[in-house]
């Protein structure tokens, strides 16, 4: 998966890419209970897939990129 699973905690980095989109984003490493909640809470952010998605996260990246 180029990477990917590495960036995972342990407990997912055996699924396949379907099911990481769908993990919790505590499950990516260094993401703590408390992390996904304050994502939760300012953007309704839950899973991986929705914090990849994001439209603020999307522009910010974009900017940054561009700055480059």
């Amino acid at each position: 998966m180029g990477g990917i699973a590495d960036k995972f905690d342990k407990a997912y980095e055996e699924k396949p890419i379907s099911e990481l989109a769908g993990a919790p984003v505590e499950a990516l490493q260094g993401v703590s209970p408390g992390d996904a909640q304050h994502l939760k809470d300012a953007f309704n952010i839950k899973t991986v897939r929705d914090l990849g998605t994001n439209k603020y996260f999307l522009w910010a990246q974009a900017v940054a990129k561009l700055a480059d």
